[in-house]
């Protein structure tokens, strides 16, 4: 019987690199933000503000059109910051393009009604109960002022679906349960969790971190009972929730997190990863820079086109190289895009 390991190498091996078409676009469209993360340097950039501009986004329409593009998340920083937001999302609306919008969510409440016209998914993060989350992301009434914004966006119509996104780490692990509440009574639609990334050099970090920065985020090993007991909890707390879908994955998204915190701690393997994101979508920030996914590093400028920066050479290289089963990068990847669509070859 042939494993999935060797499907994979024959399908890389007969694999032309070339790509036809790109489901999903994230633009980074502002490099700033308004929180103050204790798991992300994004903030420490603030004074260097950059964004994609309508102008910007102008330019790479045809390839848009051309790599028949589905769906654009709207990433930073924080994409709400950005002077004419709401132009470029008419552009993107112009081409039947779905938009995600991945948000801090301090500024909601004032922009409810130009969100709801134009975006279809708002992915707010959220890391707590008001205490907790005020804290890790070191900002005087954040929590309230998303509840504020969740609450105008159930006043609009349509009222785009609603997700949380909780990152689990050092600080927060112990109050899923109350995590997982406070989404349901804020009125979201789903909560998916994470687990931090504290390995590649992701949101602005010039150099992966060391063990010391590490350590003020990840879940150590002397924590990892606690962890699976902050779970078991969380089930108890809130069964419904995980049976109708409401926490994303159910109780397996949960159980893969601690096993990540496992690996890192060095008494289990990383769980196996499942992903095709730089084969089906790509990120795009300001400068024209090109990733292939948000933890790999930048392998080309769009400065020339999107389409040709995508067919580089460099580029089709990489993606005939990846082997996401055995790359580092990808096996400690937290996140995974695995969408069951068909590459043209």
């Amino acid at each position: 019987m042939v494993g999935p390991g060797e499907i994979a190498r024959r399908a890389r091996s007969s694999y032309s690199g070339r790509l036809e078409s790109l489901p999903i676009l994230a633009l980074s469209v502002h490099s700033a933000c308004n929180c103050r993360c204790v798991m992300c340097d994004i903030w420490k950039a603030n004074a260097e503000k950059r964004e994609i501009s309508v102008e910007d986004l102008e330019r790479h329409v045809d390839a848009i059109r051309s790599l028949r593009v589905q769906r654009v998340m709207l990433t930073g920083g924080e994409p709400l910051l950005h002077r004419n937001l709401w132009a470029l999302c008419s552009r993107l609306q112009a081409m039947r393009i779905r938009i995600t919008l991945v948000t801090t969510g301090l500024l909601i409440e004032p922009h409810a009604a130009d969100i709801a016209a134009t975006i279809d998914t708002v992915v707010i993060s959220l890391d707590g109960d008001r205490e907790v989350h005020d804290a890790i992301r070191r900002v005087k009434s954040g929590f309230d002022r998303i509840a504020r914004g969740v609450m105008a966006m159930h006043a609009e119509y349509p009222t785009p679906r609603l997700i949380a996104r909780s990152v689990v780490q050092r600080d927060n692990f112990a109050t899923l349960d109350r995590t997982i509440l406070a989404a349901q009574a804020m009125g979201f639609d789903e909560i998916s969790f994470l687990a931090a990334d504290v390995s590649s050099q992701a949101f602005n970090r010039d150099v992966p971190w060391n063990d010391q920065r590490i350590a003020e985020v990840a879940i150590g090993a002397a924590s990892l009972d606690r962890l699976k007991a902050a779970i078991d909890r969380a089930v108890v707390a809130a069964p419904d929730l995980f049976d109708n879908g409401f926490v994303a994955g159910g109780r397996a998204s949960l159980d893969r997190i601690h096993h990540y915190y496992s690996a890192l701690a060095g008494v289990a393997e990383f769980p196996p990863v499942q992903c095709n994101a730089p084969w089906v979508s790509a990120v795009l920030e300001p400068g024209d820079r090109l990733r292939p996914c948000f933890f790999h590093p930048v392998y080309g400028s769009a400065s020339d086109g999107l389409e040709q920066a995508l067919n580089s050479d460099r580029s089709i290289a990489f993606r005939r190289g990846l082997d996401v089963e055995h790359n580092d990068t990808c096996r400690r990847c937290v996140c995974s895009l695995n969408l069951s669509l068909t590459r043209a070859v």
